[in-house]
């Protein structure tokens, strides 16, 4: 807890949570117009619709996200030159769990934003029945494990590289390939990282070409692409730890 609140200290003028509440406007306004003229079938389907909707945005956000905010608590780091410092007070794999545990909370923070304003603009909308409780748990389960899995990779990009375009091109081009990919076979989707949105949906889209009308409907829950995800996890976070630990202060 003391390296974690030490990591808070270090940051609280870097305004790591602008980059958050960044995310979140742009990702409101973009529903707030899309849910303009919902008619009583939109309605009758609107709490899947944001279930479809936000991991899309999600794919091509969060993982730009990720890479700033592992950028901006590792980059201090670099340009202080304190890791030698820093190693003299507390061990390395100590500094890297609180650094991923102050990133943690920030992804997480945005995830239960999202949840707030889907039930929100849900009610105020008017969308059928109650909010789907058990597929909004599975959302904030599955979409912070993605977050947090990227966010790891970004960090340990961001502790071994001095230069933090290296990582921040990573998470830009991970935002990208996220999004392309989830035009492929959902078979592919599992062989990047950041398709782990699209994997773990719970809900997908039948577009009628003939009447152009869109109906969602819910899927089975993915369990076997979230084990997947969470050895992942585990072995980053490992290997990241190793060569965290190896690198010349």
């Amino acid at each position: 807890m003391k390296a974690l609140a030490m990591e808070f200290q270090k940051i609280r003028r870097r305004r790591v949570w602008l980059i958050v509440a960044a995310l979140i406007f742009v990702q409101i306004l973009w529903s707030l117009w899309d849910i303009q003229g919902m008619d009583a079938h939109d309605l009758s389907q609107g709490w899947m619709y944001f279930l479809y909707q936000f991991p899309l945005l999600n794919s091509i956000m969060m993982p730009v996200v990720a890479a700033v905010v592992a950028s901006r608590l590792c980059d201090i780091e670099h340009k202080g030159q304190t890791f030698k410092l820093l190693n003299t007070v507390m061990p390395a794999q100590r500094l890297f769990a609180a650094k991923f545990l102050c990133g943690a909370l920030y992804m997480l923070t945005a995830v239960v934003l999202q949840l707030v304003f889907m039930v929100a603009v849900g009610y105020a909308t008017g969308f059928d029945g109650n909010p789907p409780s058990d597929k909004l748990l599975y959302y904030l389960l599955f979409t912070t494990a993605v977050n947090l899995t990227i966010l790891l990779l970004q960090q340990m990009l961001s502790l071994l590289f001095a230069n933090q375009m290296a990582p921040l091109s990573v998470g830009l081009i991970g935002g990208f390939a996220g999004l392309f990919i989830l035009f492929f076979p959902q078979s592919l989707e599992r062989f990047l990282l950041w398709g782990y949105y699209g994997v773990l949906m719970s809900v997908r889209m039948d577009w009628d070409k003939t009447t152009r009308i869109v109906d969602f409907y819910y899927v089975s829950i993915d369990w076997p692409g979230f084990i997947t995800l969470a050895v992942a996890f585990c072995a980053i976070y490992m290997i990241g730890r190793t060569l965290f630990m190896r690198k010349e202060m």
